[in-house]
C-alpha cells in the first residue's frame, strides 16, 4: 500500500512539473537576453507608450498595473499608477507593484537595477515597421493572446488604403517631418519615414543620417521641402528661424501642425500606425499643390 502511494505521489509530482514546464516561456528580448517566464504575466508594468498601447491592442490592458508618465492611450491606462519617465522611472514604486514582468525600452537606465531586485525585465523598442511587427509578435508570445497577426494585417492594409486615397498629383512631394524643435527629424529609415515613403512622399532626410537625426537648421533651408509636418508646440516660431521664411513650404503656407493628441499617434511606433497614416494622408491631400 505504501509503495503504491509513493508511486502515485511520484507520478503526480512529475506530471505537475511537466505542467509547469509546459507553461514556462523563454523569450529572447532586444538585448539577446533570454528571459524565462513561468507563465504568461498577469501583473505588467510598461515604461514606453508604444508598449502600453501594444499590450492593450492585444487585449491584455487589464493586466497592466503601472505605466510611464507618457502612456495615455487607451484612456483606461490614465487611471493606473504613473511611474516616471521611461529612462529613469521610480524603481521603488515599480517594485512595490509586484509585477510579473516589466516591459521597457533599450534606452532605459534601470534595466540592470530592476533585474538585480529580482524582477523579470523585457527590453523591446520598435523603430521601424519591421520592428513594430516583431514587437507585436513578441508581446503576443509573452501574453499568450494570439492576436498580433490580425493587428498587423489591419495596420498594413490601412497604410496601403491611405496611400491609395491620395491623388497622383499629391505624390512625390519632398517632405520634412520634425519630431521636435531641436530640431530632430524623422528620417527615411524611421517608422515615420517608412510610412511617408509608402504614401508616395520623398523624405528630405536620407536613411544614411539615421532614423531620428538632429539636424542643423540650415540643412532644412538648403533642402527646401515642399511640405512640413510638425507638432503645434514645435511649430511655434518656425517661420522666424533664420532663413526659413524662404523655404517653399513656409512661404506657401504648406505646414501641417498637429495637436498633442495627433502628435502622440504620429510619433509612437505601435498599433495606431494605421491612424497615423490617415493623419499624414489627410495633411498631404489638404496641402497638395
Amino acid at each position: 500500500m505504501t509503495k503504491h502511494w509513493i508511486r502515485s505521489f511520484s507520478t503526480a509530482f512529475a506530471l505537475g512539473l511537466c505542467a509547469l514546464a509546459a507553461h514556462a516561456l523563454d523569450v529572447v528580448d532586444e538585448r539577446g537576453v533570454t528571459v524565462t517566464l513561468p507563465q504568461p504575466p498577469q501583473r505588467i508594468v510598461t515604461l514606453l507608450p508604444s508598449l502600453t498601447e501594444g499590450v492593450c491592442a492585444l487585449g491584455a490592458c487589464s493586466r497592466l498595473v503601472g505605466v510611464d508618465n507618457y502612456s495615455n492611450s487607451p484612456s483606461a491606462v490614465r487611471a493606473l499608477p504613473q511611474l516616471g519617465g521611461g529612462l529613469d522611472p521610480n524603481v521603488e514604486a515599480i517594485v512595490a507593484l509586484r509585477p510579473d514582468a516589466v516591459l521597457l525600452a533599450k534606452s532605459s537606465r534601470v534595466t540592470q537595477r530592476l533585474e538585480a531586485l529580482g524582477l523579470k525585465v523585457l527590453v523591446l523598442e520598435p523603430k521601424s515597421h519591421a520592428d513594430v511587427r516583431r514587437v507585436l509578435d513578441k508581446l503576443d508570445q509573452v501574453l499568450g493572446t494570439h492576436e498580433a497577426p490580425n493587428i498587423w494585417r489591419v495596420i498594413d492594409a490601412s497604410v496601403s488604403a491611405a496611400a491609395q486615397s491620395l491623388p497622383a498629383s499629391a505624390k512625390g512631394q519632398r517632405v520634412y517631418f520634425e519630431v521636435n524643435s531641436a530640431p530632430y527629424a524623422a528620417g527615411e529609415s524611421s517608422f515615420i519615414g517608412e510610412t511617408l515613403t509608402r504614401l508616395g512622399m520623398k523624405n528630405i532626410v536620407p536613411a544614411s543620417l539615421g532614423p531620428f537625426p538632429k539636424l542643423n537648421p540650415e540643412y532644412v533651408v538648403r533642402a527646401n521641402p515642399d511640405l512640413i509636418m510638425v507638432s503645434v508646440r514645435s511649430a511655434a516660431g518656425m517661420e522666424q528661424r533664420p532663413g526659413w521664411s524662404g523655404i517653399r513650404a513656409v512661404r506657401e503656407g504648406r505646414i501641417c501642425r498637429f495637436d498633442a493628441a495627433q502628435s502622440d499617434v504620429l510619433v509612437r511606433p505601435g498599433p495606431r500606425m494605421d491612424e497615423a497614416a490617415r493623419l499624414m494622408a489627410r495633411c498631404i491631400a489638404e496641402k497638395a499643390g
